[in-house]
């Protein structure tokens, strides 16, 4: 559900010489903690648990039974039109596109279940 985090690529090991590319004394790195600001948009577990009550004491809203719906006719046509209703109700292309697979999970966990 959240963002991934990008990983920088590691820096060589310095060589211990006073000149070149990887140039300086040669430390052990330490393990810093993560900063909260990269922590941004990562759910915890907490919050996850929470969402996932609220989704089955509450249901879905009318918009998303509809895309629901759109989704189990399973055509290319009802996919990409279960992505405009999504788009018109939440305003940008990227949460259109991401509640509409979170609409074709719910669909898939439905056949799943029975």
């Amino acid at each position: 559900m959240g963002k991934e985090l990008k990983q920088k690529a590691p820096k060589p090991e310095p060589t211990g010489l006073a000149a070149g590319l990887n140039k300086g004394f040669v430390v052990t790195r330490r393990e810093m903690p993560m900063k909260p600001s990269h922590r941004k948009g990562k759910l915890c577990e907490r919050v996850k648990l929470i969402r996932e009550v609220v989704r089955e004491v509450v249901g879905f809203a009318p918009y998303e039974r509809r895309m629901i719906e759109l989704l189990k006719v399973g055509s290319a046509a009802s996919f990409k039109r279960a992505l405009k209703l999504a788009k018109k109700r939440l305003g940008t292309h990227r949460r259109g596109k991401k509640k509409r697979e979170e609409m074709s999970e719910a669909v898939s966990a439905m056949r799943r279940k029975g």
